[in-house]
């Protein structure tokens, strides 16, 4: 459920969290159970439910507190009340600059994530029509890694919480970058459709076959998929009186054998991901999947892909500890698939500076290819290259991958902002 907090800004903060509270408490009390009545009634497996708020840095910075980290306690009170998995909304949008709000919340990110147990965070860092804001992505090194050290004791899960983005959509609702962006109605249902099993099963055993066959295959499986999730959002707008939002067609893995995108590939003819024709592979799958979609519902949106995570995705967490894929590598895939770097664990010395040369790298990718790329990374504390961390749940656990040693530093450290390409010029 996306929910604006835009009439809950007071200029006080106390009574800002006040109004938040009632308001998202009121209009998700519901939510939980309606989803498990519709799954309980058509038989359809609904893994989490979930909330998007308008961005915090936008409704707090009335209240010219030193700290934002109160929003994020009302933020996760108000999920633990409702019953939801995840909240998500602890974000700002600097694309092109910070204001005195977003600076305050940006600063508040590493204690609100290492004292909520439900409250999810992003910054957008860049677009193809602005560029992007690198006096931001300078700090987010430091604020990555102060997040994991808060977490410590749980191998740095504050920052699993924790998602940067370039030309982030203001509809998405997967966590952990979900927020209801200011474009967006008052309230609204919006349902991510996951399914990488279903289209594993459903090109199973065709050996024989073109990469053409195997493309269709995958659209009728998605279309399949979509019209479940259609009939599932449809049904929550219905008993929740909120409207629908968006289908988003996004192929999310899980840790659960058989749940993998990873084993999707190699189902296609790789001996494992992050072999050649690696890229190649997760194109068809990505295509085919938005084709089938797309013809499913009327309103698709948000990420709309195949997401590629390291801890969240059994088959990958296999290809990384066989050595088949590198960090090089799932920054070439992210030209064609979803989002990005997601859930990759990495030493806990890697220097500041190196986290934001891999998000300059990330945002870069998106902003000229004018799609959203992300990097929710995780600089494992006390942990070197073949350790493991876990997280648990949906979240999963993975190897700790091997970083580029040499310094990016001194580039980092300019800062200002990278120009948009010529061609975000389009009007």
């Amino acid at each position: 459920m996306g929910i604006s907090l835009r009439d809950c800004s007071t200029g006080s903060g106390e009574s800002t969290r006040t109004k938040i509270y009632d308001k998202v408490t009121k209009l998700a009390g519901n939510l939980v159970s309606v989803g498990e009545e519709i799954s309980q009634e058509f038989g359809i497996p609904i893994i989490n439910k979930r909330i998007a708020v308008t961005p915090i840095a936008l409704v707090a910075e009335s209240a010219y507190e030193e700290n934002f980290v109160l929003f994020a306690e009302v933020l996760d009170k108000a999920a633990i009340e409702t019953g939801v998995d995840f909240i998500g909304g602890f974000s700002a949008l600097v694309e092109k600059g910070r204001t005195p709000g977003d600076t305050k919340l940006i600063n508040s990110i590493p204690e609100a994530l290492s004292s909520t147990e439900k409250v999810c965070s992003s910054l957008n860092l860049g677009t193809t029509r602005t560029g992007i804001n690198m006096n931001s992505v300078k700090e987010l090194g430091h604020i990555i890694k102060k997040t994991a050290e808060l977490t410590a004791d749980k191998d740095g899960i504050g920052c699993a919480k924790f998602v940067v983005f370039c030309n982030a959509p203001g509809d998405n609702p997967f966590m952990a970058g979900a927020f209801h962006g200011p474009g967006e109605p008052e309230c609204q249902i919006s349902v991510g459709v996951s399914g990488p099993g279903v289209i594993l099963s459903a090109i199973k055993n065709m050996k024989e076959v073109s990469l053409d066959e195997i493309a269709n295959r995958i659209k009728k499986a998605a279309f399949k998929i979509t019209r479940m999730g259609q009939l599932v959002a449809e049904e929550a707008s219905k008993r929740l009186k909120v409207p629908f939002g968006i289908i988003d067609l996004s192929l999310a893995p899980t840790p659960a054998v058989g749940d993998s995108v990873a084993r999707i590939l190699e189902e296609m003819g790789l001996e494992i991901a992050g072999a050649s024709g690696t890229i190649a592979a997760l194109a068809v799958l990505n295509d085919a999947t938005k084709k089938g979609g797309i013809m499913a519902s009327s309103h698709v949106g948000g990420l709309s892909g195949a997401f590629i995570p390291v801890s969240e995705d059994e088959g990958m967490i296999h290809a990384v500890e066989k050595g088949a894929m590198n960090l090089e590598k799932l920054e070439a895939l992210t030209c064609v698939c979803s989002v990005g770097l997601d859930m990759i664990a990495i030493p806990g010395d890697t220097p500041a500076s190196t986290i934001s040369g891999i998000i300059a790298d990330e945002m870069a990718l998106g902003m000229i290819n004018n799609k959203t790329t992300a990097v929710r990374i995780i600089p494992a504390p006390g942990k070197k290259v073949g350790d493991r961390v876990s997280f648990g749940g949906l979240l999963g656990e993975a190897p700790v991958m091997k970083v580029n040693p040499f310094s990016c530093e001194k580039l980092i450290k300019r800062g200002g902002r990278i120009p948009a390409p010529v061609h975000s010029f389009r009007n």
